[in-house]
């Protein structure tokens, strides 16, 4: 998540050289090169029947597609704060899918996580007007349909979460990572053959196709990986709540490499998240 978080925030910067399905396109398709030896079944897993196979579509066209069309149109049009500000749903949201369609119960320190994660992130939001007089060009927070776009890039991100973990049940994580890859390129392919048509890729400077690489790599190999191996081990709810770490890192990242603004505020905001990231994951008594 954290890892997330920081793409999120450089994708910024991204979608400043790349047209977005443009952008998409080449994620995916650095991403299916990378993983082109995950594909195949090992001997301790069943085949996929109907049911695993509509599920690894969702997961992919929710996770993958809509998610990244949501957040990097949202992020363009605000900031990697105001991105980071809105991911903060992402706990509380995927509380309620998995309660909804896993039957998992949420327990008191859970909710008392979800509550401080979504109570800091709020509180950041709150906070983010004082500094604006300061840093002219960050005063905006944007228009409403770059934040419903990221709203909706909640949703999908909660989805993926609920998804994963019942795929994790019959499918290995390298499996589930390269196979929903693959989809989401199929999925981006026309619109991104039609964006890479009209490109000139010529300006696009050598610095610009390392942080392309570090964005396809992080966000379609290391971080799906990662994520599906945690879900094998935890319940959806609780790994729910590690994504706080995503808009505390994609903040990190609005200020520390985009120079937008942080005072106290904010930083008690993170500071009441990562509390909250505590609380939720404290063992509980057996």
């Amino acid at each position: 998540m954290a890892l997330v978080g920081s793409y999120v925030g450089l994708s910024k910067v991204l979608v400043a050289i790349f047209p977005i399905f443009l952008l998409a396109w080449l994620r995916f398709g650095i991403a299916a090169v990378a993983m082109s030896g995950w594909l195949r079944r090992t001997t301790q897993e069943p085949p996929l029947g109907p049911k695993e196979k509509g599920l690894l579509f969702l997961e992919s066209f929710l996770g993958n597609f809509l998610f990244s069309i949501c957040m990097l149109y949202g992020v363009a049009a605000t900031s990697a704060v105001s991105a980071g500000v809105m991911m903060a749903g992402i706990p509380a949201m995927v509380a309620l899918l998995s309660w909804l369609f896993l039957g998992e119960r949420i327990r008191p320190m859970v909710l008392a996580g979800i509550a401080l994660a979504v109570c800091g992130m709020s509180l950041l939001a709150l906070a983010r007007p004082s500094a604006a007089p300061e840093h002219p060009s960050t005063s905006s927070i944007g228009p409403l349909w770059g934040h419903v776009l990221l709203l909706g890039a909640v949703f999908c991100e909660a989805c993926y979460v609920v998804i994963g973990k019942r795929l994790t049940a019959q499918v290995s994580p390298k499996r589930i990572s390269a196979l929903i890859n693959l989809w989401g390129l199929a999925l981006v392919t026309p619109l991104g053959l039609w964006q890479a048509s009209q490109f000139d890729f010529s300006t696009v400077a050598l610095p610009s196709w390392g942080l392309l690489l570090f964005y396809a790599l992080a966000a379609s190999v290391v971080t799906v990986w990662l994520w599906m191996i945690g879900l094998q081990k935890v319940p959806a709810q609780r790994a729910g709540v590690f994504s706080v770490l995503l808009p505390v890192s994609a903040c990190a990242v609005g200020v520390f490499f985009l120079s937008e603004p942080l005072g106290l505020m904010q930083g008690l905001a993170l500071g009441l998240a990562l509390l909250g990231l505590l609380l939720a994951t404290w063992p509980s008594e057996a």
